[in-house]
C-alpha cells in the first residue's frame, strides 16, 4: 500500500445549469457548472419519500472544457472523476474561499440530455492493466438503500 495522500472525487449527478464558458489569455477553454447529487430515503415517522440534493461546482480545462461546451447541457447526467481544489481571492477587503472539483475524466450518461450520450472523455489516461484470467463472478451487492434501522442520524 502506498503511503502517499489521495485527493480523488467521483460524482454522478445532474447538471444544474448551462455550463459557464470562459477563455484564458492563452486561449485555453475553461468551463464550470454545478452538479447535483441526490440522496433518497423514506421518513421513518411518516413513510413519505424524502430527497436531499447536494450541489458541487465542477471546473473543466482545455479539451475537456471544449467537450463540455459542445455537448453538455442543463439536465444532463454526468460521471465525473477529479480532485478537490480550494482557491481564494479578496473581495471588498474580505478574503473569500471556494472549494470545487477540477475534473480529469468525464462520462456522459445515456439517460441525460446531452447531444451525444455514453461518451468518455479524459484529460489523462492511465495505462490499461495487462489482460488476466477472468475472475469468477462476484455475488450481487447488498441493497443498502432499503436498509431500515434505528440509527438516529
Amino acid at each position: 500500500m502506498s503511503s502517499g495522500d489521495v485527493n480523488k472525487v467521483i460524482l454522478v449527478g445532474n447538471v444544474g445549469a448551462e455550463p459557464e464558458i470562459r477563455y484564458m489569455p492563452s486561449g485555453d477553454c475553461v468551463a464550470s457548472l454545478p452538479i447535483g447529487t441526490s440522496k433518497h430515503w423514506k421518513d421513518k415517522n411518516t413513510g413519505q419519500p424524502q430527497e436531499k440534493t447536494e450541489w458541487t461546482r465542477v471546473v473543466f480545462f482545455k479539451r475537456l472544457a471544449e467537450v463540455v461546451e459542445q455537448h453538455v447541457h442543463k439536465g444532463g447526467r454526468l460521471y465525473i472523476e477529479g480532485e478537490l481544489r480550494t482557491r481564494s481571492w479578496e473581495q471588498d477587503g474580505v478574503k473569500r474561499y471556494a472549494t470545487e472539483v477540477v475534473a480529469r475524466d468525464m462520462k456522459m450518461q445515456p439517460d441525460g440530455k446531452q447531444r451525444s450520450s455514453g461518451s468518455d472523455y479524459s484529460t489523462e489516461r492511465e495505462p490499461e492493466p495487462p489482460a488476466a484470467d477472468p475472475a469468477p463472478a462476484a455475488a450481487p451487492a447488498p441493497d443498502f438503500d432499503n436498509f431500515d434501522d434505528d440509527i438516529p442520524f
